[in-house]
């Protein structure tokens, strides 16, 4: 039997502060193609969930993360 976890409603802001210069290769990656920053100040409101959360974790240095009120 295996438990299911109900989709989470909860949301982030996810919101550049530095550049990503002088990053490793993959940290720019996760920044561009997974969280879809490029610019400093540029933000995204994604899902709050393990994918995101991972993420979020790689490249902490870079961003700010805030929880959007529904």
């Amino acid at each position: 039997m295996t438990t299911r976890r109900k989709a989470s409603k909860e949301m982030l802001r996810i919101t550049q502060v530095r550049s990503k210069i002088g990053n490793q290769e993959r940290v720019k990656k996760v920044l561009t193609d997974g969280l879809g920053l490029g610019k400093i100040g540029s933000s995204v409101v994604l899902p709050d969930n393990g994918y995101t959360r991972g993420m979020v974790a790689k490249v902490a240095h870079i961003v700010k993360v805030e929880p959007v009120g529904e």
